[in-house]
């Protein structure tokens, strides 16, 4: 059996269980924390997937809000979709900005938001609190995986 995913797996099923019932407790919305920790490693793990997982998420909720705001003041039918069309062009277009340059973590952002019924604040905290709790998973499982033998031991004794 290979073991390279052993300290990740470990660190990841503590913590996604530790998450659950603390965001239970706490009435945070426990989906939207795992979206975030999935961009958290989809955009490379460390301090860059980090530093773009979370910013692209927090910029697509603002987005989202933006569009919101906007179709609610424009008041027709369509309105939210001729929004939506708009905000999506930015969601690309602001991939020029490095921090911002991991588009899907943008487009989650938005989805979040939309999928929480606008629930703005409920969002940012479980997005930052997921988006940690990726880097927390990730140096805890380097540290577990480290301490997992590796390779294979020989059994042949040595030739005199």
């Amino acid at each position: 059996m290979k073991t390279e995913h052993l300290g990740i797996g470990l660190s990841v099923g503590v913590l996604a269980g530790i998450w659950t019932q603390v965001s239970i407790e706490l009435e945070l919305i426990t989906w939207v924390a795992f979206i975030a920790w999935a961009c958290f490693f989809a955009a490379g793990g460390g301090l860059t997937g980090l530093s773009k997982g979370l910013t692209g998420n927090l910029s697509g909720v603002a987005w989202g809000w933006a569009a919101g705001e906007v179709a609610d003041a424009m008041g027709f039918d369509g309105a939210l979709a001729i929004c939506v069309a708009v905000i999506a062009f930015f969601l690309c277009v602001q991939a020029s900005i490095d921090v911002l340059s991991f588009v899907p973590a943008a487009f989650a952002g938005t989805a979040v938001y939309f999928g929480t019924a606008f629930a703005f604040w409920d969002c940012v905290i479980a997005l930052v609190a997921g988006a940690l709790l990726g880097l927390a998973s990730e140096l805890v499982g380097g540290r577990i995986q480290a301490r997992i033998p590796t390779g294979r031991r020989s059994n042949h004794a040595a030739v005199s």
